[in-house]
């Protein structure tokens, strides 16, 4: 059984603003880290789509790169996140507003 496009594009374009809207709405540093893993899955999921729709390998092997990428994006921000907590006590993004200018 095969999906048709136009249903993949919908639910990434849903996912992607789920993510978004995670982001936008930022109040923990944990929603803001998930809001970005959810828009790079959606960008995943266009690109296996896409690779299955042309029947070429590449989205896939981009796909499988961006994995790569998104586990070390969510090692370097769990360490992050692990430092801010000891740091100011807290993972509220209003808490950390020393580098604006």
């Amino acid at each position: 059984m095969n999906v048709p496009f136009s249903h993949l594009l919908i639910i990434a374009f849903l996912l992607f603003l789920m993510g978004l809207a995670s982001i936008l709405v930022r109040r923990n540093v944990i929603r803001v880290l998930i809001g970005v893993e959810i828009m790079l899955n959606a960008a995943g999921l266009v690109l296996v789509g896409s690779s299955a729709l042309w029947n070429k390998v590449d989205g896939q092997l981009f796909a499988v790169f961006l994995m790569a990428i998104e586990a070390a994006e969510v090692a370097l921000a769990l360490a992050l996140v692990i430092y801010l907590r000891r740091r100011k006590g807290t993972l509220n993004i209003n808490a950390f507003n020393e580098m604006r200018g």
